[in-house]
């Protein structure tokens, strides 16, 4: 499978937009105050660019990715004016997979009226493809950040109150999807799907729930949702300082159709937000690989499928326990620990520095985050963590 990143050249000059913005001023030394004012500048802008190239596809309800395109249906529960605190998204996933197109767009049919929030935008794609992982292909990463950017735009959805879930096939892809972007989720949940190779690392700050006709034995459905239950309260346990929230159901008398007791994940998933600034990160990369999650990232040289980077950060500390690439991207801000005060970085158990980091305005080297859809507030220190292949010594450099 390729790895490129599928962005339109319009996409890009969204990006290249919102930054003329506040790149002259990059290289300054910033205030916390200074900072937040030309951050809130920066997303304005964006939002403003996001809105004119975004309106038609919205408007048409097809976004397009490349050759893929992603016909959606989406209706308004609750409220008709915009909340307070913003709209919710929920993002939801039909089943099908592999098989004839009429039976997917039944499927999609189905998924519309499957579940009712009481509050929020009810989203409902149909899948750019008609085979067995068709929701959780490289495409899809464009599709979901496009979907979030434009309800926040022109729907007034609160990023931080975006929920995902998916059955039978959008089961499976919420095995991949859940953990392969749960820095964009406040929940997820997966009913009747298939894990495939599905890692739950990933899963550290996203409230994840598993629903599970006991019956449904085709391909080991029932027997392969107890184990990743299991997995999931081994991760937590193994945490210890409350990662990992999950919640399972798996109900003894239903086979692939649970009877709609599964609509109990909208309410659950509802008490959630997505937590923006964890003060830990597991990230193991996927098959698709990504440049960035959460507050880390990488370059583009040094993205492997399998690597794991574990991260904490504790007061004014930043240490790394686990990190299987070269160059290891971080980025940090107010709300993760002092940046006034000099911070101390730790690899295993060596002290690599304590020092002073400068804030810096958004710019295109320096962001962490490079999707041109993107509304998360940037950070104003981006460390570059370097370890030698032949030393094993490790240094630090701010971007």
């Amino acid at each position: 499978m390729q790895t490129k990143t599928l962005l339109s050249l319009s996409a890009w000059g969204v990006l290249a937009g919102a930054m003329a913005l506040v790149s002259c001023s990059s290289e300054a030394s910033l205030s916390r105050s200074e900072f937040d004012t030309l951050s809130a500048q920066f997303l304005n802008e964006r939002k403003a660019q996001l809105a004119q190239s975004l309106a038609q596809e919205w408007n048409a309800h097809e976004w397009t990715n490349g050759e893929y395109r992603m016909k959606f249906w989406d209706t308004i529960y609750g409220p008709t004016e915009v909340p307070a605190g913003g709209r919710s998204l929920y993002i939801s996933l039909h089943g099908g997979g592999g098989a004839p197109a009429e039976v997917n767009d039944q499927q999609w049919e189905n998924q519309k009226v499957l579940y009712t929030p009481a509050e929020g935008l009810y989203f409902v794609p149909r899948s750019p493809t008609d085979t067995w992982n068709m929701w959780h292909q490289e495409y899809m990463d464009e599709f979901l950040r496009k979907t979030i950017a434009a309800a926040v735009v022109f729907e007034g959805v609160n990023p931080d109150k975006v929920y995902i879930l998916g059955y039978s096939a959008g089961g499976d892809g919420l095995y991949q999807m859940a953990p392969r972007m749960a820095d964009h989720w406040a929940a997820a949940s997966m009913m009747a799907g298939h894990p495939g190779d599905a890692r739950m690392e990933s899963l550290r700050n996203l409230p994840f729930a598993i629903y599970m006709g006991g019956q449904d034995a085709a391909y080991d459905r029932n027997l392969l949702a107890q184990k990743y239950s299991s997995i999931l309260d081994s991760l937590a346990t193994a945490d210890g300082k409350g990662g990992y929230i999950h919640d399972t159901h798996i109900y003894d008398d239903c086979g692939h159709w649970m009877l709609r007791r599964d609509t109990i994940a909208i309410p659950w998933m509802a008490q959630y937000t997505r937590n923006v600034s964890p003060k830990r990160v597991v990230w193991v990369q996927d098959d698709v690989l990504r440049n960035n999650f959460y507050w880390l990232g990488v370059p583009d040289e040094a993205r492997k499928q399998g690597a794991t980077v574990a991260v904490e950060i504790d007061g004014q500390t930043l240490r790394i326990d686990t990190c299987d690439v070269p160059v290891l991207l971080v980025g940090l801000n107010d709300d993760l620990l002092n940046l006034d005060e000099p911070v101390t970085v730790v690899m295993g158990d060596q002290t690599i520095t304590t020092e002073r980091f400068t804030r810096k305005a958004p710019s295109a080297a320096q962001l962490l985050n490079p999707s041109p859809y993107s509304l998360d507030t940037p950070y104003p220190v981006v460390l570059q963590i370097t370890q030698d292949a032949q030393t094993g010594a490790v240094t630090v450099k701010e971007r």
